[in-house]
This record gives C-alpha cells, sequence and structure tokens, in this order.
C-alpha cells in the first residue's frame, strides 16, 4: 500500500487592493529617502570630517579671518616676484572647471602652445627648448596646484629679482616646498604654487617696480 502525502493547501490570501500596493510603495519610498538621502550622506560627511578634515573643508590657508587660497586650486598669481602655475582654460575661475578639449592635432591648439612657449622663453629670459611642457599646457580641470621642478626652476632668476633676494635662497625655498610622489611610488614630483608663494611673502615682499 503506497502512502499518499499531500502538501498543505496555500491559505487564499484574496486579491491585493491597490491599497495596499500603495502603502508599500509609500514606504519603500521612504525607507530609502531615509537611508540615502540623509543616513548614508551623514556616514559620508562624518567619515571625510574624521579621516581626512583637512581636505573634506577645503585645505584652505588663512591668515587671520581672511582665506588666502586652498592648496588644491591653482589661483592665478602676477608680478614679477611670485611664481606661476600652468595656464588655465578657464582662467581659473572657481565656479567653471575643464580644458579646452581641443585634439592633438587641432591647429589652434598648436598655435597656443608655441605662443605660450615663446611668452614664457621671454618672461623667463630661457631658450624655447628649455621651457618645460606643464608650463604652456592646461590641466584637465583648470586647477591643478602643482607646477613641476623644472618649472619652478626656470623661474627662480625672475622672482629672486623681483624679491630682492639671492637666487640660492629661493631656490631653496623651491627644494623646500617640492612634495615628492604620492606613496612614494605614484605620479610624479611638484612644487604647490600657492605654498611658495605664501612663504616668499613671509620671507620677503616683492619689490614695487619702479
Amino acid at each position: 500500500m503506497v502512502n499518499v502525502i499531500s502538501s498543505p493547501s496555500t491559505p487564499d490570501t484574496g486579491p491585493v487592493s491597490d491599497q495596499d500596493v500603495l502603502r508599500a510603495s509609500l514606504g519603500l519610498a521612504v525607507v530609502a529617502v531615509v537611508l540615502f538621502g540623509l543616513v548614508y550622506p551623514l556616514i559620508g560627511v562624518g567619515v571625510g570630517q574624521v579621516l581626512f578634515n583637512d581636505q573634506a573643508n577645503g585645505s584652505l590657508i588663512g591668515d587671520g579671518e581672511r582665506i588666502l587660497g586652498s592648496t588644491l586650486v591653482a589661483q592665478p598669481f602676477a608680478g614679477e616676484g611670485y611664481f606661476r602655475p600652468r595656464p588655465s582654460a578657464v582662467d581659473h575661475q572657481p565656479m567653471a572647471a575643464g580644458g579646452s578639449n581641443a585634439a592633438r592635432t587641432n591647429p589652434a591648439l598648436r598655435e597656443r602652445i608655441e605662443s605660450a612657449r615663446q611668452a614664457v622663453a621671454d618672461r623667463e629670459g630661457v631658450p624655447l627648448d628649455q621651457v618645460p611642457g606643464d608650463l604652456v599646457t592646461q590641466s584637465g580641470g583648470g586647477f591643478d596646484p602643482h607646477i613641476s621642478p623644472d618649472s619652478a626652476a626656470i623661474q627662480v632668476a625672475r622672482v629672486a629679482r623681483g624679491r630682492g633676494l639671492t637666487p640660492a635662497v629661493v631656490s631653496e625655498l623651491v627644494r623646500a616646498h617640492t612634495q615628492g610622489r604620492q606613496f612614494g611610488w605614484l605620479g610624479a614630483p611638484g612644487v604647490n604654487v600657492l605654498t611658495l608663494n605664501l612663504a616668499l611673502d613671509a620671507l620677503a615682499p616683492p619689490r614695487t617696480p619702479e
């Protein structure tokens, strides 16, 4: 004799009403808003403030209550006594970011680079072939705060004249503000233009043109 085991029948819960569907949808929406619109951002902000407080607050440099700039964002400098940053496609405007998006084969790009190379050579008193590439090319975002050590080196003589300092003193400041590769192997060494110029201001103000 074979025993037949019958499975228990599924209880009939009846049709799902529109009110039940609406209630479940609203509940899911509220949970999603609270978790991803409030809890998750608060956790992200909290972790940033604890582990990366300086960067999360803009890496700002101030003089009392006056903000002088950010070590993460380039700003323009003029005058013989200041190091110059890389060119910017957005003229260092803080509310914009981006490059020229011109291809390497674009004749206008080549013309702009050659014009910039000649301007740098004339300003620094060096041959065209000694002008580093980062002084005539724009960074992708337009706010690269660093220049290469070579780009800082060719500006030493001009800055020294503008400050009434010896080139050796200015070169030593450049070395002191040269940052190595990130984690010792990523990227390339760089010089933060803002911190270098602020150190120069603290050492000797630029001369007033006669």
